[in-house]
C-alpha cells in the first residue's frame, strides 16, 4: 500500500449567507471543482438565539446533480416535492438525488427556532454522469444511530460511514455512482491510513483541528487536493481533529452549471430552467406549486 502525496491544500473562503457564518472550499479560486464533487459548504459552529429565524434555505430547484448535508451540531428539517419530508438530528446525514428535478426546502424545525442554540452544517454536491441526470429523483435520511461508527487509528479515532464500505462494514446510503463518503473524529496523536484506490477522486475537508497529510500539514477549514500516486491518504492528527473523507470516480464530462442546476450542455440548462417555470418539478410532496 503506497500513500498519496499531497498537491496542495486550499483555504475556505468566508461567504456568509446572511447570519450564517458559511466557508467555502471549492469552487474557489484555482480550484472549480474535485470531480465529481462540485461544492462544498461549511457552516461553521455559531450558536442561535432563542428566537431565531432559522436556516435561510427555503425552496429552490435542482437538477443533475446529488446533495448531501450532515448535520454535525443541531438539527436540519428537509421537504422535497417528491414528497419526502424529516428532521434530521446530530450526527445524520441526508443525501438526496436531485436527478430530473426536485424543490426542496432546508431550514430549521420550529423547536429550533424557539429555542435557539448550536449549529453546524456541512452541504456537499456531488454530480451526477450524463446517463443518470434525469433518473428518478430520490430521498434517503439517515439518524446518527444508523450510521456504523467504526474504531480506527488503534482506537483514538472513529469513522462514520456514510456509504461505501470500510473494513467489510457497509454504510446505510447506496450511492448511484459507488461514491465512498464518511466523517472522522481523531484524538491528537492518532494516525490512521485510509483507502484511496488509484484513479479515485479524493475529497478531504478539515472541519476542525489540524493534521499532517501526504507530506504536508494541514490546517482546519482546508480542502486537500491528493495526486494520484498511491493507494491510500496516510493521515496523522496534530491535535483533536474532524474530517470529511470521500473518494469516488471522476466523471470526466463536459459539465454546463447555472445555479442550481448541473448538466452537460447549455441547451440543457435552458431546458431545465423551462421546465422548472413551467411548474415540471412539482410533484406531489408538501413544496407542490412554489415552481410553477
Amino acid at each position: 500500500m503506497t500513500p498519496r502525496s499531497i498537491a496542495r491544500a486550499y483555504p475556505a473562503l468566508r461567504d456568509d449567507i446572511g447570519d450564517l457564518t458559511t466557508r467555502r472550499p471549492v469552487p474557489g479560486p484555482g480550484l472549480e471543482q474535485v470531480d465529481p464533487f462540485l461544492f462544498l459548504n461549511h457552516h461553521c459552529p455559531q450558536t442561535y438565539r432563542p428566537g431565531n429565524d432559522g436556516l435561510p434555505f427555503g425552496p429552490h430547484p435542482h437538477r443533475g446533480f446529488e446533495t448531501v448535508t450532515f448535520i454535525l451540531t443541531g438539527n436540519l428539517a428537509h421537504h422535497d416535492t417528491g414528497g419526502h419530508e424529516s428532521v434530521i438530528e446530530a450526527g445524520g446525514v441526508q443525501w438526496m438525488t436531485a436527478g430530473s428535478g426536485l424543490i426542496h426546502a432546508e431550514v430549521s424545525p420550529p423547536s429550533f427556532k424557539r429555542q435557539g442554540g448550536a449549529l453546524e452544517i456541512l452541504q456537499l454536491w456531488v454530480n451526477l454522469p450524463a446517463r443518470l441526470k434525469m433518473t428518478t429523483p430520490a430521498y434517503t435520511g439517515v439518524q446518527a444511530e444508523q450510521i456504523p461508527a467504526i474504531p480506527i487509528a488503534d482506537g483514538n479515532g472513529m469513522l462514520y460511514l456514510t456509504s461505501g464500505t470500510f473494513d467489510d462494514v457497509v454504510g446505510p446510503i447506496a450511492s448511484l455512482t459507488g461514491v465512498f463518503m464518511a466523517t472522522l473524529q481523531l484524538s491528537a496523536g492518532a494516525r490512521v491510513e485510509l483507502p484511496a484506490p488509484k484513479g479515485r477522486s479524493i475529497l478531504l475537508y478539515v472541519v476542525a483541528g489540524r493534521i499532517a497529510v501526504g507530506g504536508g500539514a494541514v490546517d482546519r477549514w482546508h480542502l486537500v487536493r491528493m495526486n494520484d500516486d498511491g493507494d491510500t491518504v496516510l493521515v496523522e492528527a496534530g491535535t483533536d481533529a474532524t474530517l470529511l473523507f470521500g473518494h469516488a470516480d471522476p466523471i470526466g464530462e463536459p459539465m454546463v452549471s447555472h445555479g442550481p442546476f448541473v448538466m452537460n450542455t447549455r441547451e440543457e440548462i435552458g431546458m431545465a430552467i423551462q421546465d422548472y417555470q413551467a411548474g415540471k418539478f412539482n410533484g406531489t410532496g408538501p413544496l407542490a406549486g412554489v415552481g410553477a
